[in-house]
């Protein structure tokens, strides 16, 4: 295992060559060009001077979007991983270590790109954040509900351009889908149904027993940053990270952001005030193979629309190769997923479906209403469209379709079903307090228990149970839930108040 070494002794080391840095990148740097009205600085042909932290997989797809800025700095804990990135943009310097990226090129830097595993979003952006850089951070935009919370206020503190990468959000499909149920075009809705195709990476495995050898090409103290350190295994880089407790938030963090997000939107939610969750088999350290969570959110007071009202609603989710029931009057043959999902509005006038992203919205009646459009339409993509917004003032800047002014409490009600599935043992709907991010009807005595590892096995033909159990105590279970301890070394920001 790769030894745990402090920042200043890494800062320190001068290794320069061991860490592969490559010759800093031919940019005047935009310290000495002054600032531009957001505050930030504005590189010579007015193109940002952008920061990739986590650049394999998603984050090399949010970097293509984003190729006609200036790449000035590439970060990733496995350089194998991120190879293709690296090779696309060759003027940028290369590093394995985000802060040592931060305390060089940062002066030089107008905004980050954070796509690493979700436990590692909130430090890094965070620190993103409070050194005054615009941020793009991958959905899930946090692990925990705290981390949500603190984004949104930083954010708004520091009056940056942030985006989630959520690309739904800025698409036709959600904001058709906005319009007609404000037009009253459903009237008005009460419940929801939910569901993806995912996880199509591992879930429900038991911890493995043993460690590997670290590859060459990755760095596992990095990749743990704040979490638990742990013998590196290959089940859980690269990528199946996700169905891990410890790193992902499992299918429904990985996909709600892209599901529920036109729900969020359309029926102007806040804090939900009560949730509840049921899977297969519960693990101690994996998410399970199926899932299904139900939100409660309250009646709204929404003044800026008119002609419908929104009374409590409830949703609920699926995944694992779980659906919600079809609707009465269901096209015959007609299949529900579209583009790895769907979501369900039971209104009292009608029904909307939409697909994942919120693409392709119709109704069961067949009508195709003429609603009269009330946002804003985005024609250059979602991480352009945030480009646009690091480059205009706070003073007249025109949000992004997922500021996280929407998206930091919108992400707080993904984690929440996290929380509902792990807290399932208590068998009961849990009741949420939203403004103070704390259950309310956990007691000091409540307890539990969680499989820490099912040894199911076959003897001479017989079967044979062995499932190694947990007791959990659930107040401070549920507390680390939503405000993650971090290992030493690490720490967030202060919340602002």
């Amino acid at each position: 295992m790769a030894s745990s070494i402090s920042r200043r002794k890494f800062l320190a080391s001068g290794a320069t060559a061991a860490l592969g840095l490559a010759i800093a990148p031919t940019i005047i740097p935009n310290t000495v060009l002054g600032k531009s009205a957001g505050g930030n600085h504005i590189a010579p042909s007015d193109k940002l001077n952008i920061l990739g932290v986590g650049i394999g997989g998603r984050g090399h797809s949010v970097l293509d979007a984003l190729k006609s800025q200036n790449i000035i700095g590439l970060c990733d804990v496995d350089w194998k991983y991120a190879a293709k990135a690296f090779g696309e943009f060759p003027n940028a310097k290369k590093y394995w270590d985000y802060r040592r990226m931060f305390e060089e090129l940062g002066k030089s830097a107008d905004a980050v790109m954070v796509a690493t595993a979700d436990h590692t979003h909130a430090i890094i952006a965070s620190e993103a954040i409070t050194m005054g850089k615009h941020v793009y951070v991958e959905k899930p935009l946090t692990h925990t509900v705290y981390e949500s919370r603190l984004l949104t206020k930083l954010a708004a503190k520091y009056k940056v351009a942030t985006q989630m990468g959520n690309q739904g959000a800025s698409g036709e499909g959600v904001r058709q889908i906005c319009d007609w149920i404000w037009n009253g075009e459903i009237g008005e809705v009460k419940r929801v149904d939910t569901f993806t195709d995912r996880p199509i990476w591992p879930q429900g495995l038991n911890a493995p027993q043993n460690g590997q050898w670290i590859p060459d090409n990755l760095n596992w103290e990095l990749f743990t940053g704040p979490a638990k350190l742990i013998p590196y295994n290959e089940v859980y880089h690269p990528w199946n990270w996700r169905g891990w407790w410890a790193y992902g938030t499992g299918a429904l963090g990985d996909m709600a952001c892209h599901i529920m997000h036109p729900i969020f939107k359309a029926l102007k939610l806040g804090y939900p005030t009560k949730v509840q969750g049921s899977s297969s088999l519960l693990l101690t350290d994996c998410a399970p193979t199926a899932q299904t969570v139900r939100y409660t959110f309250p009646e709204r007071k929404v003044a800026d629309v008119k002609k419908i009202k929104f009374p409590e609603v409830k949703i609920t989710w699926y995944d694992g190769g779980i659906k919600p029931m079809l609707p009465d009057g269901w096209p015959a043959g007609r299949n529900m997923n579209n583009q790895g999902g769907a979501a369900i509005f039971y209104g009292t006038k009608d029904t909307l479906i939409c697909g994942c992203y919120g693409v392709s919205p119709w109704l069961l009646s067949g009508r195709t209403p003429k609603s009269p459009k009330t946002q804003r339409e985005i024609t250059v993509g979602h991480e352009m469209d945030w480009v646009r917004a690091c480059k205009e003032s706070p003073e007249s800047r025109v949000k992004s379709a997922s500021d996280f002014s929407e998206t930091g409490p919108f992400n707080e009600m993904v984690v929440m079903g996290v929380l509902g599935v792990r807290l399932q043992g208590l068998n009961k709907e849990l009741e949420w307090d939203g403004e103070n991010m704390q259950f309310t009807n956990i007691s000091d005595d409540d307890k539990f228990q969680i499989t820490k590892a099912d040894n199911f096995k076959i003897v001479n033909g017989h079967p044979t149970f062995n499932k190694d159990m947990e007791d959990v105590v659930a107040k401070p279970f549920a507390e680390e839930l939503i405000k993650h301890t971090y290992r030493d070394g690490w720490k967030l920001p202060d919340m602002p108040r």
